[in-house]
């Protein structure tokens, strides 16, 4: 190999490695443009040429834009790194352009460069930092790189967006639609027409893209969706993703609209490092280019604005639109219905109880702010007065929906088997096309010939299994007899009932109120605790009645003052098992009308901050029962009582059937202390008052001591 003599090169540069960088800016270059790649790693053996021993080809950026927000370039990073240790005799590349497209990173390889003596080179020149000459020549060369992309860009970018305001500017066609001179027209397919009209008829009854995902998947429908194979995007028919139902429902293109910038890309500074990200994407209207009625459509512009309208109220945490909802199977009847007459915001609901079913509706006010809430009440009994309105609207037109519950059957049917029946045709067209091949090739050739055969065979397989599948649907769709259609009829006279049936889905009954209801305003009189709710119906109606409050759960299952009062007074002496068995026998119930158990007296007590007795021995011994006080005296139970009775002994009970209490003090001294002791001496019993002669003996009279 001859080596070319260059006066800039000297013995260090030499006793250095030589970098070769290459860049390709997208996979598609890297893919097509060869001879690019080609030329820039024969630079390699130009270094050598120039007298480099060492050569180090850095090719990771093949791939990798370097225009302003363009990820990071490792290898050029990789060559900065080593420029900058000073390993580095000269720098090169085919053009400038490939090192850089921005004079920030261009700039900063200069004063590297320039830093460490450290050369540049490209195809035709060898580059000395250290000469003012060569400094200006690359300056140049540096701007014109950076003017070059930007030049073609907008080039590029004007011819885009002229072509996209007359409507011509088609990236990718939409399953649905195929291009016919430079013009979109629906899909000559008539199964692809009615697949995805099927999604947006669908969608207008369930109202949901999860359950409308579930839907398709449940009846075994496919959908046309474009798939990428062998550099080229296919329609194929496969079950759809739950994304690419949403973004057909999305798309103002099925709508019949032309838009064009709905994905604007922003340039954001994250850590230093310029980005480029997707933006928000944009209502049609808001699109650079927007144009109604540019092609036929599958749904009017009128339905495609209430299905956004229906998203939005789907969208959870995202883009929430306050006044629609998704009907759920929540208990609250009435949610995303409710706002407040006092300040206008939409009532939310909240789910309480054990299990998580008790609704309660609420008015948030200015609470995330620091405030209260506005107003809040129970569920239950509200959902029950606005069914009583439901049904009252409702009842005179039962029989007709009844009618048109059976109508909406078979048509779900037909649209179903409709799907299905196409969907065959297609798989009888691929199974006659498969043996026309398996029949055209020669039978001495057996490895195409049982390859064909196969295919051949996959195909009958699909169509009779597809087969008895739409057998099995039509019968199915004439099990609808004469009596079932009556049961229906039946239903729709009984409606009240069926309303109140337990087995009644709670979705059902939120689809029937917000087809009749439109808004209900809500109001709460502080003073008398009214709520007076306006509502407003479907169609211009306004009705209004008004209701006491519902109570919460904590005042409606509030325990009765008087018990809570007879817990405070028992818990001084007596554990939460006796106060149970007084409550009991006294025929007491709790707030929910249970019967009062040990668990339940010490829930109360936790509840009204009601303190266990005191048990140390000193308190226990000042006040004694009659048990306690038998044990004590060593006299009978029955003795003390007929002291009791003759009011010689006194003896308080808190209430009755609560234990009898007796003051110790009471037995110590006179004149219950001398009645005992003359009792343990004689075994007679003489009450203050009494003869002693004339007095019988305890035997005697079947008194026992003790």
């Amino acid at each position: 190999m001859s080596v070319e003599r260059n006066s800039k090169i000297t013995d260090t540069h030499l006793a250095r490695k030589a970098i070769v960088y290459l860049r390709q800016s997208s996979p598609g270059q890297v893919r097509h443009s060869l001879e690019s790649q080609r030329l820039q790693y024969a630079l390699a053996d130009r270094a050598r040429a120039l007298g480099f021993a060492a050569v180090e080809v850095i090719d990771g950026d093949l791939g990798v834009s370097a225009a302003i927000g363009g990820g990071p370039r490792e290898g050029f990073k990789q060559a900065l790194a080593s420029v900058a240790l000073g390993e580095v005799g000269i720098v090169m590349s085919r053009e400038l352009s490939r090192l850089s497209r921005t004079d920030k990173d261009f700039c900063h390889l200069l004063e590297l460069c320039q830093v460490t003596n450290t050369l540049i080179g490209d195809a035709d020149q060898i580059y000395d930092l250290n000469l003012m000459d060569d400094q200006l020549v690359l300056g140049i060369k540096g701007t014109l790189s950076v003017v070059e992309l930007k030049v073609i860009r907008n080039r590029l970018l004007a011819g885009q967006r002229e072509k996209a305001r007359r409507g011509e500017l088609v990236r990718l066609v939409q399953p649905g639609y195929v291009c016919q001179d430079g013009k979109l027209v629906k899909d000559p397919n008539l199964r692809v027409q009615e697949a995805m009209g099927l999604i947006f008829s669908q969608f207008h009854k369930i109202g949901t893209i999860r359950q409308l995902h579930r839907w398709f998947y449940e009846e075994r429908i496919e959908l046309p969706v474009n798939k990428p194979s062998a550099g080229r995007w296919q329609l194929v028919w496969k079950l759809p993703a739950l994304s690419f139902i949403g973004t057909v429902l999305r798309n103002p293109l099925y709508a019949g609209a032309y838009v064009y910038g709905a994905n604007p890309i922003e340039t954001t500074v994250v850590e230093g490092r310029i980005r480029k990200r997707q933006g928000t994407r944009r209502a049609p209207k808001d699109c650079a280019v927007f144009i109604r009625d540019h092609h036929p459509g599958y749904i009017e512009w009128a339905e495609y604005e209430r299905n956004q309208q229906q998203l939005r109220g789907n969208g959870g945490n995202f883009n929430r639109d306050e006044t629609v909802t998704a009907a759920r199977g929540g208990h609250g009847l009435l949610a995303g219905l409710l706002r407040c007459r006092r300040c206008g915001r939409k009532l939310h609901i909240r789910y309480w109880g054990k299990s998580g079913t008790a609704a309660r509706y609420l008015c948030s006010g200015d609470f995330p702010a620091g405030g209260k809430y506005c107003m809040g009440f129970g569920g239950a009994t509200v959902d029950k007065r606005l069914s009583e309105q439901i049904l009252n609207a409702v009842q005179p037109l039962t029989l007709e929906a009844s009618l048109m519950a059976i109508a909406r059957h078979n048509r779900e049917h037909d649209e179903r088997r409709g799907a299905l029946a196409r969907q065959l045709q297609q798989l009888q067209y691929e199974a006659t096309r498969a043996f026309e091949q398996y029949d055209q090739a020669d039978p001495r050739n057996r490895l195409v010939a049982e390859v064909l055969e196969k295919r051949w065979n996959e195909k009958l397989q699909a169509v009779g299994k597809l087969q008895m599948e739409l057998d099995g649907e039509t019968h199915e769709a004439q099990t609808l007899t004469a009596e079932q259609e009556i049961a229906i009829r039946a239903l729709g006279e009984n409606f009240p009932a069926v309303w109140a049936h337990p087995g009644c889905p709670m979705v059902l009954k939120k689809k029937i109120a917000r087809l009749l209801i439109e808004e209900i305003l809500v109001d709460l009189d502080d003073a008398t605790r009214e709520l007076t709710f306006v509502i407003h119906w479907r169609g211009g109606a306004h009705t209004s009645f008004q209701m006491q409050k519902p109570h919460s759960g904590a005042v409606a299952h509030k325990t009765a003052i008087e018990d809570v009062d007879l817990i405070r007074r028992m818990a001084v002496r007596y554990d939460d098992d006796a106060i149970a068995r007084v409550l009991s026998k006294l025929r007491r119930r709790t707030g929910k009308g249970h019967r009062w158990t040990r668990s339940r007296v010490t829930s109360a007590r936790k509840t009204y901050a009601i303190t266990p007795p005191d048990k140390t021995p000193e308190n226990e011994l000042q006040i004694l029962t009659l048990g306690q006080a038998t044990h004590y005296s060593g006299a009978s139970d029955t003795t003390l009582m007929k002291l009791i009775r003759a009011k010689i002994l006194p003896a308080g009970q808190i209430a009755p059937y609560a234990p009898l209490e007796i003051k110790r003090s009471d037995l110590d001294k006179d004149p219950v202390a001398g009645i005992l002791s003359h009792l343990k001496r004689t075994g007679k019993l003489v009450l203050q008052g009494d003869s002693l002669d004339g007095q019988s003996s305890l035997f005697d009279q079947n008194q026992s001591l003790a």
